[in-house]
């Protein structure tokens, strides 16, 4: 009954899409081909002039004065101007015109697909959402069919008792209405109550600020903690964008540690306290220390040993310790383990009092990889009262986050559990996505050590992995001519060839004279020989061609 009317339904979603106007792709080339940077433009979504004209073109205007312009680069914030994010930058850009015009113009390109490999967006390239989840969220935003009789047909009877637990802690089970800033209580109650399942330490539900994924709360963060370019954040090199470009937008100096590659992209003591000492001297304040674990973009999961001597130094010298934690769940070797720096923290006998630990959590990663969906949260400790209602007053500002997302990151913190009518076939899914992970990272790992010119450390976790490519002397000087990163060069060819979209190391930032590209592991298993092929015959020819 249950497959029978899911099949029902998938026909009448078929038979309306058929039904809806088409796009005007020509329409939206056009457009596209207005924003294409040129050549000397930056690598990275940074300041591309979408919405400059001469001032002949605007109606009424005095073809003589720009005056009549209210908005203008020179006008506009420059902290807008100094901001980058390189994932979404020039080269994804090129990518999505390619893809309109292969609708088209098939027979023009030497592949019939782009696969964007640039992003951590897992469904956009197969990955099934998880059963569980997507049930307790469909039963509590249609919350009628809870009346229905053939619901019990239809879904788990977990899924059904979860949605009216949920429902329950809503005032008027509207899920459409703003929550309470923070968050709807009863769900930060069953995040509290996962946090302490994980670590083994408590959580206080009055300490987690949910979300839009955990981009809101980094940002919040630097709000909280930057007041100008004298203020700096620790942050890893490489480092995800979200870090660089936040830093820019409040103002503030990104004062740069760099993990060591020879190591396994390795964090040193010695190395942050050389930064540390650098930016002192340079009259900056530094605020915070950001670790990424598992790294992004380079894969690495820190051991326990590392954390504590983290946690140490962070408490040492006063520093707020920002745990980028959203991969928690994506650990793929057997002699790493995610421990959280709460959970480290706290077994070294700190407490509130000893170190101010703000830890970030989303639903866009892990097995469930439900970017579009927003959700996430942070947990605040070791703040005062005074600036936690700072905090408070920040996240009052936005309202609320979104009651799916909110709905979804408890899901996540509260999976079903043994007895479950849902646990079997959600153990399944979970471990079934976490597997494949595993053989796309190692596939993918090997294939790259095979390129002439290519190293790559293993992907311990993440989604990603962030190889070096030992460019011919000749490829740098064609990219120096075309006014671009050699790694950008390099990625902008890759696409052209293979229809592959990467991001080139550059947009992460690296060690001065090093190059590399970040390729996530999340096309389905069985695109990956493909993409293996693309990449292997394209880089013979590239190097081929550009040898010295």
């Amino acid at each position: 009954m249950r497959r029978f009317v899911i099949g029902q339904a998938k026909n009448l979603i078929d038979q309306t899409r058929r039904r809806r106007p088409q796009p005007h792709h020509h329409n939206n080339l056009r457009l596209l081909s207005l924003l294409r940077p040129s050549a000397s433009d930056s690598t990275t979504v940074s300041s591309p002039r979408l919405f400059s004209s001469s001032s002949s073109d605007m109606p009424g205007s005095d073809s003589s004065s720009s005056s009549s312009i209210p908005v203008t680069l020179d006008s506009i914030n420059p902290k807008v101007l100094k901001c980058e994010y390189a994932v979404r930058g020039e080269i994804v850009s090129i990518a999505q015109r390619l893809q309109d015009d292969l609708k088209t113009n098939k027979d023009a390109y030497p592949f019939d697909e782009i696969i964007y490999c640039n992003i951590g967006n897992p469904q956009s390239l197969g990955q099934q959402p998880i059963t569980f989840f997507r049930e307790v969220l469909a039963l509590c935003s249609h919350t009628a069919l809870l009346d229905e009789s053939a619901t019990h047909g239809l879904f788990s009877s977990d899924s059904i008792d979860r949605a009216w637990k949920i429902l329950d802690q809503i005032p008027g089970k509207a899920t459409g209405a703003y929550s309470h800033s923070q968050g709807i209580k009863g769900l930060r109650d069953a995040i509290a109550a996962g946090i302490e399942a994980r670590d083994g330490f408590p959580a206080d539900p009055n300490d987690i600020f949910m979300t839009d994924g955990a981009s809101p709360g980094v940002h919040m963060m630097m709000q909280l903690l930057i007041s100008s370019e004298k203020d700096g954040i620790l942050c890893p090199i490489p480092q995800y964008p979200l870090y660089s470009a936040s830093i820019a937008l409040h103002g503030g100096s990104l004062v740069p540690y760099y993990l060591d590659e020879a190591s396994g992209w390795g964090l040193e003591i010695s190395e942050l306290k050389k930064q540390l000492e650098d930016a002192k001297s340079k009259g900056i304040t530094v605020r915070a220390l950001a670790v990424i674990n598992p790294g992004n973009p380079t894969g690495q999961v820190l051991s326990e040993e590392n954390q504590r001597d983290i946690v140490d130094f962070c408490k040492k010298e006063g520093l707020v310790l920002l745990a980028d934690e959203v991969y928690q769940e994506n650990v793929y070797v057997p002699d790493k383990k995610f421990h959280s720096f709460k959970k480290v923290a706290r077994s070294m006998g700190y407490g509130e009092k000893d170190i101010s630990l703000v830890s970030f959590q989303s639903i866009s990663k892990g097995y469930y990889g439900e970017c579009g969906k927003r959700g996430g949260y942070m947990e605040v400790t070791g703040f005062t009262s005074d600036v936690r209602e700072q905090i408070y007053k920040v996240a009052s500002v936005n309202l609320c986050s979104n009651i799916s997302g909110q709905i979804l990151a408890s899901l996540v913190m509260s999976p079903p559990k043994p007895g479950d009518d849902s646990y079997d076939s959600y153990i399944a899914e979970k471990e079934g996505i976490l597997s494949s992970l595993a053989t796309r990272a190692k596939t993918l790992e090997e294939a790259l050590n095979k390129l002439d010119g290519v190293t790559c450390n293993r992907a311990e976790g993440a989604m990603y992995l962030f190889p070096c490519i030992n460019l011919p002397q000749k490829a740098i000087a064609a990219a120096e001519a075309a006014k671009t990163a050699p790694d950008a060069f390099y990625c902008k060819r890759l696409l052209n060839a293979t229809g592959i979209v990467v991001v080139p190391g550059s947009g992460f930032r690296q060690v001065p004279g090093t190059w590399h590209f970040r390729c996530t592991i999340l096309p389905q298993e069985d695109k990956i020989p493909a993409i293996v092929n693309r990449l292997t015959e394209f880089h013979k020819s590239f190097m081929d061609e550009f040898r010295d």
